[in-house]
């Protein structure tokens, strides 16, 4: 529920901070003292679009911030963590709107589009007032409220299932069909196959052919290069380096006698002498070893010409030729059956649909049970709020469709008559705004606890009526209140009264500017609002008591 909302420079609000409590808190104030303010201030925060006529004369913005407390909003609080926006169990909306008509959002800090700005607003408050498109005119959120009026979740599941699996199995269908004759697409497959399941394509393989290339190909250079170390180290020019070491070795092994840190560089010197003769021996192993062999440097070339061909053609460095090569084996295998595999899905796709007939029309009986229950109680509402003799319904169209729908099988239309003899028509087609208003007020009562809107908000509900049906529209919105935080802007003192919170909204003219200040009334203050809404220009003492007990009998109940 939203538990604070501030403003600043906004219309003739220069600056206002409201806290906001649990259950029922009305608004009222004189006629065009910016009663509405609080409502268009909601809407703007909940991703209504921008105006520049908003910001107060002279100022160069209109800041707008509301917080709310998610313990009651686990869908907003979901979609908060989806977008990475969440900050423990409260929520910040921010909004500034500039003087030229431009504006920012944030969300707990964070920049927000207004699309994230609406969507999160629309899981926090729903507004319902005389001119605003409030959700219950849209026939997919009719729908929604129906399913949860009639408890449809587990239903309406099973459905959505089965028209995802046909709408998967269609799709490979398309597929397949898009594909049209694969005959010669399976013929170049098998050839590419083919032509590289011929080579040795393991990594491991291709490095030691890679090593052996490069070995034959310098096998000449390897082996001269290893005859000459030969040579050098055999003296073949002069003296070794093996009787070269054995002679200063043995000088300095004389010479040790007088100096016995020598015997150490002697026993450097004969460690040498060994490695110098490991080294040789290595040498003529490896000499040895070369094969100068045309024919098999001839055999690695062609290979290698060969890989980088396909590599080529197949526009891929040569290691990865090997997933090539199993990607094209994996569609080859994928098309090798198309014929059989599209009677198979076939199958499956008839199945999927009759799975779904049947959970959509034990979904579309559970529905007309519904709507028989919804109907009758949204007019017994209708009754008391003072549309008497008039008739709400809810129609169930069904939907043609040539695939299965998430849905059902159906749409959904809120239909009414206000006044007796005039046949239903949908809601959404409603001309009077006051009775728009009190119709949606009589749908959510009796939905009362499944709408999953956390805050409700009602802008001037009661225009038009008064007297009894006044005292019968605030009890309703009293008895909302007791399920979910509602806010009411109302000029009507029968259901101010009604009110466990009462904000005054007061216009006073200071100069050349107007300003519109925002009030927490205590119970004496209310007593004072409640008899000028009852007396007019002139409170007489009567007129005091009477607001003093209407006050009292309406906190009573």
């Amino acid at each position: 529920m939203i538990s604070l909302l501030s403003l600043k420079d906004f219309a003739v609000v220069s600056a206002a901070e409201l806290a906001f409590g649990p259950g029922m808190t009305v608004v009222s104030g004189e006629t065009g003292a910016g009663k509405s303010l609080l409502v268009d201030a909601l809407m703007w925060l909940t991703g209504a679009r921008a105006d520049a006529g908003i910001v107060r004369h002279g100022a160069e913005r209109a800041e707008l911030a509301a917080e709310f407390g998610l313990a009651d909003a686990p869908a907003a609080l979901a979609w908060l963590r989806e977008n990475e926006m969440d900050d423990g169990s409260d929520c910040q909306l921010r909004r500034v709107i500039r003087a030229d008509g431009g504006s920012k959002a944030w969300i707990n800090g964070r920049p927000a589009t207004l699309a994230q700005l609406s969507e999160l607003g629309a899981l926090l408050v729903e507004i319902h007032g005389q001119h605003e498109h409030q959700a219950l005119l849209d026939r997919g959120q009719q729908l929604a409220l129906l399913d949860a009026f009639g408890r449809h979740d587990p239903l309406l599941a099973e459905v959505r299932e089965h028209a995802r699996r046909w709408a998967e199995l269609d799709r490979e269908l398309g597929d397949l069909a898009r594909a049209g004759d694969v005959g010669e697409r399976v013929a170049w497959l098998q050839h590419q196959v083919d032509e590289l399941a011929r080579e040795n394509l393991d990594p491991a393989d291709l490095d030691q052919l890679q090593a052996a290339h490069r070995r034959q190909a310098n096998a000449a250079g390897l082996l001269q290069g290893c005859e000459s170390a030969l040579a050098r180290l055999a003296g073949d020019d002069g003296l070794s380096l093996s009787r070269a070491l054995h002679q200063v070795s043995a000088d300095l092994a004389r010479l040790s006698s007088d100096e016995p840190r020598l015997a150490e560089v002697v026993a450097l010197l004969e460690s040498a002498d060994i490695q110098l003769a490991e080294a040789g021996a290595g040498l003529e192993r490896i000499r040895d070893d070369f094969d100068l062999d045309p024919t098999r440097l001839q055999q690695l070339e062609d290979r290698l010409a060969r890989l980088h061909e396909l590599a080529r053609k197949h526009r891929l460095p040569i290691e990865g030729l090997a997933g090539r090569r199993d990607a094209l084996q994996a569609e080859l295998e994928g098309l090798a059956d198309a014929s059989g595999r599209a009677e198979r899905l076939g199958r499956e796709r008839q199945q999927a649909a009759a799975d779904w007939a049947a959970a959509a029309a034990k979904l579309s009986k559970s529905r007309a049970t519904a709507a028989a229950k919804l109907g009758q109680a949204v007019a017994a509402l209708m009754a008391e709020l003072g549309m008497g003799g008039g008739v709400f319904s809810v129609l169930l169209d069904p939907q043609d469709s040539t695939r299965p729908l998430p849905q059902g099988a159906e749409r959904c239309e809120f239909q009414v008559s206000a006044n007796p003899g005039q046949p239903p028509r949908p809601l959404r087609k409603v001309a009077s705004g006051g009775e728009l208003a009190r119709i949606s007020l009589a749908i959510e009562v009796a939905a009362l606890g499944l709408d999953a809107v956390p805050t409700m908000v009602f802008d001037e509900v009661d225009t038009g009526i008064g007297g009894a049906v006044a005292e019968v529209v605030g009890q309703k919105l009293r008895a909302l209140g007791a399920e979910r935080q509602v806010l009411c802007v109302t000029h009507l003192p029968q259901v101010a009264a009604q009110g466990h919170h009462h904000f005054q909204v007061s216009k006073a003219v200071a100069g050349a500017s107007t300003h519109s200040a925002v009030t927490p009334l205590d119970d004496k203050a209310r007593v004072e609002e409640l008899a000028r809404m009852l007396g007019g220009v002139e409170i007489t003492r009567e007129v005091r008591a009477n607001a003093k007990q209407m006050l009292s009998r309406a906190q009573a109940g």
